[in-house]
């Protein structure tokens, strides 16, 4: 029998991020006092310092380039056997200089890759309920 791939569980703050990525639509937090972006959401916007960012989540196109990457060839969590190996991609998302979000490859570990490769958000189905983004590659 093989262990089924953990589930995220949404709390007050992240709620909002997976009601939208279970609609397939990658939904960040922006800061209500100066609109940057924050990820994940803290309780001190990083971009203008407001102890009172008042969070909203809104979609975002899921465009970026990737930063680093790393193959994974080893699971160390229940229920990522079956998917080993696989590439975890550090992107910078196009709506904000240094906006970044790792990742799952869905294209394989054979694709070539350099720093600043174009991808896209996926999604992976892990249940009615939950999908869980990752990246694809662009173009």
């Amino acid at each position: 029998m093989t262990a089924h791939r953990p589930l995220p569980v949404p709390d007050a703050n992240s709620k909002p991020y997976w009601a939208a990525a279970a609609q397939r639509v990658l939904a960040l937090p922006r800061c209500r006092r100066c609109h940057g972006f924050a990820l994940p959401p803290d309780s001190v916007c990083p971009n203008c310092g407001s102890t009172t960012p008042e969070f909203e989540f809104v979609p975002v196109s899921g465009h970026g380039t990737v930063r680093s990457w790393t193959i994974v060839r080893q699971s160390f969590l229940p229920g990522f056997d079956d998917i080993v190996p696989f590439v975890l991609v550090d992107v910078e998302l196009c709506e904000q200089t240094e906006l970044r979000m790792i990742g799952r490859l869905l294209d394989g570990i054979d694709v070539e890759l350099r720093v600043g490769t174009p991808v896209a958000v996926a999604f992976e189905d892990l249940s009615p309920e939950i999908s869980v983004p990752a990246f694809e590659l662009a173009g």
